[in-house]
């Protein structure tokens, strides 16, 4: 990960800002879109495949063949979308490009049987061959100097590296193929419990990556590289709280089923090792954000460590929701997720048309902070079936009992 970072920083020292900005906006415009491809399933398939281990090769099945049906929806809806914007033909192409690797994001259902079985070992090694793969392509790219195409093409070509390394991960595994199975009760089922997911994934989309569509549209490709030269830094953090939760959801599940106690414990303890991992990430950075940006990126981007700065406090409020998110799922309040979500969007929108014209690319930090803290803390207070889990994260600050 960290060498694939520090890839990512040559990549747009390589580029710089203007073609950065275009590369960042193209992968923004597709992301928008994304989770019709991943349909919500991911965390309802790990808790499925936790309760009935003897169903796998039905839930892998109908869950896959229901993903590419999505990914495919996913193009369509996003070749109508590109039309109504001002963008040329040649970024209209990087985002057809970009958008196509959903088509192999199908094969992530062999992710979910992993962590069911807390079996994150193999998920890693399938990550860090597709790693080295695209890693050795773009290095060959910087040096040959290609143009930025490449670059795209190679995004589509990690999500098929990564594909054929999780097939060959579970063809390891001797456990037969689940692709001939797919079952429309099952489905309906999944759909039935996704479907809220689907919608909140789609709007947490929109309020992550809706700021650099914007900044596009209001400032110009100069501000949107160097509002994603930040924002890529500051993220790049965002994987721990993933692999955590992806690693610890089973646990918490099946405690839930010896007492609720325990089950309430592991969630605190959870919460209290998110908030103290994103503060102990958030506080250095702060102060040293415009050293690391010119380190990393160069002169050219300068003007990105203020906004790295601010955004870098977003990711307190990320861990918490990537937390939070399990025990929505775990106590069925899917519905409250999306409420959250449009939420945190709305007010994402909303402030990025007031700050972006006032305080440029630094406005749309601050709003990417604000909608964030709305979205996965704040709203927890408004409803009485979640106004514990406000009390309960804000304990955690204070407590890891």
């Amino acid at each position: 990960m960290v060498a694939g970072l520090l890839l990512g920083f040559w990549i747009a020292r390589y580029l710089g800002p203007e073609q950065f900005g275009v590369f960042s906006y193209a992968i923004a415009f597709a992301a928008l879109f994304s989770s019709i491809a991943k349909l919500g399933l991911d965390g309802i398939l790990v808790r499925d495949l936790v309760k009935e281990p003897e169903l796998r090769d039905v839930y892998l099945g109908t869950a896959f063949w229901l993903k590419l049906i999505g990914a495919l929806l996913m193009l369509g809806i996003v070749a109508i979308v590109k039309q109504l914007t001002s963008t040329d033909a040649l970024t209209d192409l990087y985002i057809l490009i970009i958008a196509s690797g959903a088509i192999f994001q199908s094969f992530e259902v062999v992710d979910f049987y992993f962590q069911s079985k807390v079996l994150s070992k193999f998920v890693s090694i399938s990550k860090m061959t597709q790693l080295l793969i695209s890693s050795f392509l773009k290095l060959y790219f910087i040096f040959t100097g290609a143009e930025l195409i490449y670059f795209v093409i190679v995004t589509l070509l990690d999500q098929v590296t990564l594909a054929l390394s999780l097939f060959i991960a579970y063809r390891f595994q001797k456990l037969g193929g689940f692709y001939s199975h797919f079952d429309t009760k099952t489905a309906k089922q999944l759909l039935k419990d996704s479907w809220p997911l689907i919608f909140s994934g789609l709007v947490i989309i929109i309020y992550m990556r809706i700021d650099q569509i914007m900044i596009k549209e209001m400032l110009g490709e100069r501000e949107v590289g160097l509002f994603s030269a930040a924002v890529r830094l500051s993220e790049a953090w965002y994987f721990i709280p993933v692999i955590i939760s992806s690693s610890l959801f089973p646990s918490i599940v099946n405690a839930k089923k010896i007492s609720e106690e325990l089950y309430l414990g592991r969630l605190q303890r959870l919460y209290s090792v998110m908030i103290w991992l994103a503060i102990t990430v958030a506080l250095p950075l702060t102060f040293t954000s415009n050293f690391l940006v010119i380190l990393l990126y160069g002169e050219a981007y300068k003007e990105a460590g203020q906004v790295l700065a601010i955004h870098i406090w977003a990711g307190v409020f990320v861990f918490i929701g990537v937390a939070s998110s399990k025990w929505f799922l775990s106590e069925g309040l899917q519905r409250h997720l999306t409420i959250n979500a449009v939420a945190g969007a709305i007010m994402n929108i909303v402030l990025n048309l007031c700050l972006i014209p006032k305080y440029g690319i630094c406005g749309s930090a601050i709003a990417t902070v604000i909608s964030q803290a709305v979205a996965s803390y704040l709203m927890n207070i408004i409803f009485r079936r979640t106004r514990l889990n406000f009390f309960r994260i804000t304990r955690s600050v204070f407590s890891f009992s």
